[in-house]
């Protein structure tokens, strides 16, 4: 039924989510090159070097790091996210678990093993390993995800803050050495302190205030004590 659905309200309207943010992300990303490239050059201009086209800023150690740092943050907080509210809850948010279902919940509620439904996952029904990762692969790839571009980071990090110690006529530092620096941790940092404020910020206002018709809000008459319902 859910796959006849699908195909009767079509590809575009059944995907429309991941194609909006998809399109929205590559279009904000080209309109960051742009705009980091003017100012970048602006910088060589001032230091009196020769400007660069956006081939090569595309492939600079600057605009990698600019990118990235935004990613590994990103990624953090969805990895922070997902497995905090196994067990922590908010009274009175939709962001929440109900009260009483901390915690990983029982094998009926999550339709695992002999409880999985004829159109559960095939790992779902398994009573080995792979339903252990299954079970955790969400939380597990975005924690991937966030090693993956907080070393993207470090590498690009570390190529952005030598060339700039060279243009200024000091001896680059190592890998290692920039993983302990300031410049490093500031990046990082400052990114974490807005995704954590972000994420809080949802739990708590979701208590009280509404969005007609989206799923991140409670139905717009439910009660403020109401945990754990959507709209």
């Amino acid at each position: 039924m859910t796959a006849e659905r699908s195909r009767e309200h079509g590809f575009w309207r059944s995907n429309s989510l991941t194609l909006f943010f998809g399109a929205a992300f590559l279009i904000v990303l080209g309109a960051q090159a742009v705009s980091g490239r003017a100012e970048f050059n602006e910088q060589l201009a001032v230091q009196g070097l020769q400007q660069i086209g956006l081939g090569d800023y595309l492939m600079s150690s600057d605009f990698a790091v600019d990118v990235t740092e935004n990613w590994q943050s990103e990624f953090l907080q969805f990895f922070l996210y997902i497995f905090g509210t196994v067990y922590l809850l908010q009274r009175g948010s939709p962001e929440s678990k109900e009260l009483h279902k901390a915690g990983t919940e029982s094998e009926r509620e999550q339709r695992m093993g002999d409880h999985a439904r004829p159109d559960s996952p095939r790992w779902a029904t398994t009573k080995d390993w792979r339903q252990a990762v299954y079970s955790r692969s969400l939380g597990l790839v975005m924690a991937v995800f966030f090693l993956l571009s907080w070393l993207a980071q470090s590498v690009s990090g570390a190529a952005a803050f030598n060339e700039l110690r060279l243009r200024q006529l000091q001896a680059p530092v190592s890998w290692g050495s920039y993983l302990a620096s300031a410049d490093f941790w500031n990046r990082s940092l400052q990114n974490w302190q807005s995704e954590l404020l972000a994420v809080a910020s949802m739990a708590i206002l979701s208590v009280y205030l509404r969005q007609r018709g989206s799923p991140e809000s409670k139905p717009v008459g439910a009660s403020h004590e109401a945990t754990g319902v959507e709209g």
